[in-house]
């Protein structure tokens, strides 16, 4: 029994730590979680730059809309429209300097800021950018696996002219 014991207890032990390992890691390639977040009614914004989400590679697709709004009160936003991306661990939006990012490395390259958390890899969400960014410096969104240091889709930015 003893010796069943010194066998099993380290087994069992590996295995759950194998097991949760495989869990965190592979889950997101199974689980979605989709929002569907409206802008209020009465919020008044003007769009000030736009592009579309495309696939970083052939595992890390996206699709879907990048908004960048700005209220009548100046402050910006950053809208997900239509918005789909493969699910990961840690995924997060960020507003990036380099205007059309082809790889991670390009991304590690240029300047970012992350605007948080992705709340969802499915659905229509809203990012608040901090105040006192310059968005005309910034080309590009981009989901970004930041536990991974991985690109998984971005969205060059087209600024609207001012009017």
């Amino acid at each position: 029994m003893k010796r069943f014991l010194m066998i099993a207890l380290p087994v069992f032990v590996i295995g759950f730590g194998a097991g949760a390992a495989f869990w965190y890691l592979a889950s997101p390639l199974w689980i979605d979680r989709e929002v569907s977040e409206a802008l209020p009614a009465d919020f008044m914004v003007t769009e000030v730059a736009s592009g579309s989400f495309r696939d970083a590679d052939s595992v890390h697709r996206g699709k879907g809309n990048a908004r960048v709004l700005q209220s009548g009160g100046g402050s910006l936003l950053v809208r997900l429209e239509d918005f789909e991306v493969t699910n990961g661990p840690d995924l997060e939006v960020w507003l990036v300097k380099e205007p059309d990012p082809a790889e991670s490395d390009d991304v590690k390259a240029s300047e970012w800021i992350s605007l948080g958390q992705l709340k969802g890899n499915i659905g229509n969400q809203t990012y608040t950018v901090p105040d006192g960014t310059v968005i005309t410096d910034f080309g590009s969104v981009v989901i970004w696996c930041e536990q991974f240091g991985v690109l998984f889709s971005p969205a060059m930015l087209t600024h609207t002219p001012a009017s």
